[in-house]
C-alpha cells in the first residue's frame, strides 16, 4: 500500500483545530467564573480553611446578587442542616421548590425539583417533624428518588416504632436495593414479639420469634427471647436449649445468656449441672463477664477455696479491677479477722471503682451505657453494642 503524501498536510490541520477548540473551552470558562460574585470564591476559601460560619455568609450574599445559583442553593441547604441550623435549610430548599420565576424562565428541571423535595424530606426528618417527612418521601416514591424515599421512609417507622410498617418497608427497600435487610427485619420482628408479650399474649410473641428466626436464622436476640418466653412458662429445658443456641451463633453473646442459664439449672435443681457446663465453655470462651457468672455459682457449689482458685487464675490471665474485686470476696471469707477489716476496706473502694467504670460501648459512634442496647440510642445503629462489658473511664 503506497503512502498518502496528503495525510503529511492534515496533520498540521488537525492540530491547528485541536488548539481552538481548546481555547475556546478555556474562554468560556474564564468568562463564566469572571461572571461569578468575588463572594462565590471567597466562601469556596472559607470551606477550604474549614471556617463553615464564614462561607454561609459569603455564600448567602452569592445568592442574593445571583438567585438563579440553584445549586449554591443546595450546597448551603446542607450546610444548614448539617449544622443543625434546621429552620434555615427548610426556609432553603421550600424557596427553592415555591418561589416564582421571571416570564420565559422554565424554573426547576424534573431532576432539580426531585432533588429539592429530597431534601426537604430530611431537614423535616432531622428537625423531627416525622408526618411531614413521610408524606414528601411518600411522593417521592414513584419517581426516580424512590431508592432513598425508601430508606428514610424506613428510618421514620423505626423512629415511630411503627415496626410492622418498618418490616414492609425493609422488603420493598431489599427488593429495590439487592441491600440485605434480613437482620434488622428479625429485630422488628423481636421488637413486635415485645409488644405480644407486654399484652400478656406469649403465643403471639412466640410467633413473631419464629418469624425473626425465618427472617434470619442468625438471629441471636429471637433465641434469647425465646428462651425468655419458656423460662416464664416453666419450661426449663427448653429454656436451656434455646439460650445455648446462641454459641452457635455468637459466641461473644453468650455474655447476655449465662446467667439466664444458670438461672434455669437451679429451677430444675442441677445448678452442679449448670456449673459443669459453664466451666466447660469458661475453657473455651474465656471472658470477664462469663467468669463474673462462674465464679458465684463455683463459691456456691465448690466453696469459696475453688472460687479464690478461679478467681487468681482469672486475674493472671486478664488483670481487671472486676477480677480483683471478686478474689478479695474470696479471701475475706477465708481470712482471719485482723486481716478481713482491712481486705473489706479494700474490696469497697474496687467494687466501687470498678461499677463505675464498666461499661456497654457502640462499636459505630462509641456511646456507653450501663445496660445493654440492641439498637443504640446515640446513632440508631441495630447491633452495634459489644455484649462484653469493657472498663473504660467513667
Amino acid at each position: 500500500m503506497e503512502f498518502e503524501f496528503w495525510w503529511l498536510l492534515a496533520f498540521p490541520l488537525f492540530f491547528a483545530l485541536g488548539w481552538i477548540a481548546a481555547r475556546v473551552d478555556i474562554r468560556q470558562v474564564v468568562t463564566e467564573s469572571r461572571a461569578l460574585p468575588n463572594s462565590y470564591f471567597r466562601g469556596l476559601n472559607f470551606l477550604l480553611n474549614e471556617q463553615p460560619d464564614k462561607a454561609i455568609e459569603a455564600f448567602l450574599e452569592v445568592v442574593k446578587l445571583e438567585p438563579e445559583t440553584i445549586d449554591l442553593h443546595f450546597a448551603l441547604g446542607g450546610l444548614f442542616r448539617r449544622r443543625g441550623e434546621i429552620d434555615r435549610a427548610i426556609r432553603m430548599h421550600e424557596h427553592l421548590l415555591e418561589r416564582e420565576y421571571p416570564q420565559g424562565h422554565k424554573g426547576l428541571a424534573e431532576e432539580q425539583r426531585l432533588r429539592a423535595m429530597s431534601e426537604l424530606g430530611q431537614d423535616y426528618l432531622k428537625a423531627g417533624l416525622l408526618d411531614r417527612a413521610e408524606q414528601v418521601f411518600g411522593k417521592l416514591l414513584e419517581t426516580a428518588q424512590h431508592g432513598q424515599a425508601r430508606t428514610h421512609l424506613l428510618e421514620i417507622y423505626v423512629q415511630e416504632k411503627d415496626w410492622q410498617k418498618a418490616i414492609d418497608a425493609a422488603r420493598l427497600l431489599e427488593r429495590d436495593t439487592s441491600k440485605p435487610l434480613n437482620s434488622d427485619i428479625a429485630h422488628f420482628y423481636c421488637e413486635l414479639a415485645l409488644l405480644e408479650s407486654a399484652k400478656g399474649n406469649p403465643d403471639g410473641a412466640a410467633a413473631h420469634l419464629q418469624q425473626a428466626l425465618a427472617a434470619n436464622r442468625q438471629s441471636v436476640r429471637a433465641n434469647l427471647m425465646m428462651g425468655d418466653l419458656h423460662a416464664a412458662a416453666g419450661r426449663h429445658e427448653a429454656a436451656i436449649a434455646a439460650w445455648r443456641l446462641v454459641e452457635t451463633q455468637s459466641a461473644g453473646h453468650m455474655a447476655l445468656v449465662v446467667d439466664r442459664v444458670l438461672g434455669s439449672y437451679r429451677q430444675l435443681g442441677r445448678i452442679g449441672e449448670g456449673v459443669q457446663w459453664l466451666r466447660a465453655f469458661y475453657a473455651r470462651q474465656p471472658s470477664h463477664d462469663i467468669f463474673n457468672a462462674l465464679y458465684p455459682a463455683v463459691s456456691e457449689t465448690e466453696g469459696a477455696a475453688a472460687a479464690c482458685q478461679l478467681a487468681r487464675e482469672e486475674l493472671r490471665r486478664n488483670p481487671s479491677l472486676r477480677t480483683l474485686d471478686r478474689l478479695l470476696e474470696a479471701e475475706i471469707i477465708t481470712a482471719d479477722p485482723e486481716q478481713r477489716e482491712l481486705l473489706q476496706l479494700e474490696k469497697s473502694l474496687v467494687a466501687s471503682h470498678s461499677q463505675r467504670m464498666m461499661r456497654y460501648q457502640c462499636g459505630s459512634c462509641g456511646f456507653k451505657a450501663k445496660q445493654f442496647f440492641w439498637r443504640c440510642p446515640a446513632c440508631g445503629r441495630w447491633d452495634s453494642f459489644d455484649p462484653e462489658r469493657g472498663e473504660g473511664e467513667s
